[in-house]
């Protein structure tokens, strides 16, 4: 299902905090992508942590070491010849300490002084902040609550395309799209792959067989490469990629996931199409940005409704067997295989 738009507005206070050189006084950092996220603390850290004494300005908490008397002492320290220090408290679940810390919290956090900045990182644990509590609340009243979201598609292509320039190499948006397609949104994981293209492609011009080279692709955009050829019938390729999937030693259990998911997209797709939908119609029921959601709807018109829904409920039975009967898990994705294809053919 379709997730609701993420909030940004704290990231926007937080470039506009930054911008201006004026850091707030109370933070709470969290989110998936963390590439993002580590940058901006770096951006934080080095605008408070000013001056030769800058380390002895910082003052961590771990979970084990937080505690209201704790979080006090911590903001009480004065600055050592500089004008700022930074509390950083790392995975610690505020709404989880019991009501009388929770109301301390409330206390302390809401009468920061303007020599101190307090940052809540969330970085092992999820940030599930009850917006009804009076926590929440004064979360939002003192302070700034950045939940650093993957980037949209056209803003991560263009920071692709700056990182390959960065390395003096030149890269098409649609080339970035499909690397991002590749290998995931996400900009922690990208960084490695375009790191390593730029190191081995010999040309300022990155090309598709620099990125085939030495990229490594995620699960889903493999499973995505066999179904397509699926469609295309080309059936050997189809048999080919999985058992380069084999070969990774990727588990079974995985790949039938992966492959179930990509089935019920195509079903949800093919439904789409039938019913004159386009691909952000798709692209909202699966979160999708629009690449991939153009990609899906591509690939679905090689495919009959029938199969369709034939194919999710052979997923289904694959996914019931290997759990239950204990049967091999290669035998089983490679019948179910053999199954899709020749349904396809037959069709």
């Amino acid at each position: 299902m379709a997730k609701g738009k993420p909030d940004l507005s704290g990231l926007k206070r937080l470039k506009q905090d930054l911008s201006a050189g004026t850091p707030g006084k109370l933070y709470l950092f969290h989110g998936e992508e963390t590439y993002l996220r580590d940058h901006y603390l770096g951006k934080l850290r080095e605008q408070l942590l000013t001056g030769g004494m800058g380390e002895f300005n910082l003052h961590e908490l771990s979970t084990k070491e937080m505690s209201p008397r704790a979080l006090e002492e911590a903001v009480d320290c004065l600055p050592m010849m500089a004008e700022r220090t930074l509390v950083q408290v790392t995975d610690f679940d505020l709404f989880k300490a019991g009501e009388k810390d929770r109301e301390e919290y409330i206390r302390i956090l809401s009468q920061l002084p303007d020599y101190t900045c307090v940052l809540f990182l969330y970085d092992l644990i999820d940030y599930k902040g009850d917006a009804r509590t009076k926590l929440a609340a004064a979360l939002r009243e003192h302070g700034t609550v950045v939940d650093f979201v993957r980037q949209s598609q056209g803003d991560l292509t263009d920071w692709v395309r700056r990182r390959f320039k960065a390395l003096g190499k030149d890269i098409d948006s649609r080339l970035a799209l499909e690397l991002i397609f590749l290998c995931g949104d996400l900009m922690n994981n990208l960084i490695g792959e375009i790191e390593k293209i730029g190191a081995c492609a010999r040309g300022p011009r990155i090309t598709r067989e620099d990125i085939d080279a030495v990229a490594t692709p995620q699960l889903d955009a493999v499973v995505f490469r066999m179904t397509d050829a699926i469609g295309e019938k080309n059936f050997d390729r189809a048999m080919s990629v999985l058992g380069e999937l084999f070969q990774m030693q990727e588990a079974p259990i995985k790949i039938l996931w992966s492959l179930g998911r990509q089935m019920r997209q195509l079903y949800s797709a093919r439904l789409a199409l039938a019913q004159g939908r386009g691909g952000a119609y798709v692209a909202g029921l699966w979160n999708l940005k629009p690449y991939p959601a153009d990609k899906l709807m591509a690939s679905a018109r090689r495919f009959s409704l029938p199969w369709c829904r034939r194919a999710v409920v052979l997923c289904g039975q694959a996914d019931l067997a290997m759990k239950s009967t204990g049967q091999d898990g290669r035998e089983l994705l490679t019948n179910l295989m053999l199954e899709l294809a020749s349904s396809v053919q037959g069709g």
